[in-house]
């Protein structure tokens, strides 16, 4: 095998959603198969007023945090905790390990948007002197790298990738990258997002992406159903663990699984829209797929991106039926969780990861069957029993970047 073919083992999962905090909760939350979605005070008003929140207070977020809290933007503060829990069930101890080989790779599509607006208004109500001289650092996306390896002693490379919804999954896949080139001996890698704001749920709206659904909006986020119409905001982190697998063998620790393969292409066709052939998906698959030495007919399960919106999710019908016609089950956990952009990609890569460990297979919310156009297997209703033993997460970004993770039992 070249570097980049040798298997990296996903040695701890760490998670903080709007199912809850911690992996457990959340794998609870989307195998329950029900919407988290609730009418948010921050949005009364808007054509849109629900999202997908954390349920925390955020006290309790900056207790978690600890005593440096005060200094981090929201996204910052989920990204440190969902690293932390990584960590811990890797079995690792930031106290004693070789910072300089340890690389924080943490995906972010658009930063502190709640403290841009919180600062401007502040700017255009009380003058310049009223701005926080921290409103910078609570803002820039690379900021949740740069306090993670902070929080966890990670002298080695540190990166903040921005492929907006695939970011999270982007993360991984330099990772592997970095593992492969012997760059590093761990990568916490993963994704980040706390973009629910006024201004942000705006913009979505105003280009069509989210759904209207204010009447009901646990029924809002439906992906692959015949009357799908756009997505839910959304916040999160997902971190993973990443080894060389001769090395987590080597200390004794158990992988959750093995990342066998990653694929990453560019559609260079539109901003937002995806083309209708998905080409450039296909390619990130089928490059995947070779990196991880499977043929299309080997994959069990594909996590979708599965956004609910009309066109996202019709193009990625037409990629899973015409390269994997065997028809492998298929998932999509933004029914539950919304869409947490960055954050997307690692979260349902921790989620593709807990699959295949238990065997369990989530149904995707607020879908009976997915639209008669489209020839895929969806788990619907109720989580399906399946022996997976390979598994594709698919995420895809405005700018056109598509970004495939193959999956496979350790």
């Amino acid at each position: 095998m070249t570097p980049a073919k040798q298997p990296v083992a996903v040695t701890g999962l760490g998670l903080i959603t709007p199912g809850g905090q911690g992996v457990e909760a959340t794998w609870e939350a989307v195998c329950a198969g029900r919407s988290l979605a609730a009418h948010d005070p921050a949005l009364e008003g808007l054509p849109v007023d629900f999202s997908c929140r954390l349920p925390l207070r955020e006290e309790d977020i900056d207790r978690c945090v600890g005593r440096k809290s005060w200094r981090l933007g929201r996204f910052a503060k989920l990204g440190v905790l969902a690293a932390r829990e990584a960590v811990r069930d890797a079995g690792l101890d930031p106290a004693s390990w070789h910072g300089a080989r340890v690389a924080t790779v943490i995906g972010c599509g658009m930063g502190g948007t709640e403290k841009w607006e919180e600062q401007h208004l502040r700017l255009e109500r009380r003058g310049p002197d009223l701005v926080s001289p921290l409103a910078i650092p609570m803002i820039i996306p690379n900021l949740v790298a740069g306090e993670v390896s902070i929080d966890l002693h990670a002298h080695g490379v540190s990166l903040a990738p921005a492929t907006a919804c695939a970011s999270g999954a982007t993360a991984i896949a330099l990772s592997r990258d970095l593992l492969a080139a012997g760059l590093c001996d761990v990568a916490v890698a993963g994704g980040v997002e706390a973009a629910v704001s006024r201004l942000t749920t705006t913009g979505f709206w105003r280009m069509g992406a989210l759904s209207e659904r204010t009447h009901a909006v646990t029924e809002a986020s439906r992906p692959f159903a015949a009357d799908r119409d756009g997505f839910v905001m959304a916040e999160g982190a997902g971190v993973l663990v990443l080894e060389r697998a001769a090395d987590a063998a080597a200390r004794g620790a158990r992988p959750h699984a093995l990342l066998a393969g990653c694929g990453s292409t560019s559609d260079a066709h539109h901003p937002t829209a995806p083309p209708e052939g998905a080409e450039g998906a296909e390619a990130a698959l089928r490059t995947a797929l070779a990196e991880a030495d499977l043929a299309p007919i080997d994959i069990d399960h594909v996590n979708a991106h599965g956004t609910s919106t009309p066109l996202n999710d019709a193009t990625e019908a037409t990629l899973i039926a015409r390269a994997l016609p065997h028809r492998p089950s298929v998932t999509a956990a933004k029914g539950v969780l919304g869409h947490t952009l960055g954050a997307a990609g690692a979260i349902e890569a921790a989620l593709t990861v807990l699959t295949i460990q238990h065997r369990r297979v989530p149904p995707i919310a607020n879908l009976q069957a997915p639209a008669p156009e489209f020839d895929i297997d969806c788990v619907t209703k109720q989580p399906r029993r399946q022996e997976v033993r390979t598994a594709v997460s698919h995420s895809f970004g405005f700018g056109g970047h598509n970004v495939v993770l193959a999956f496979t039992e350790a």
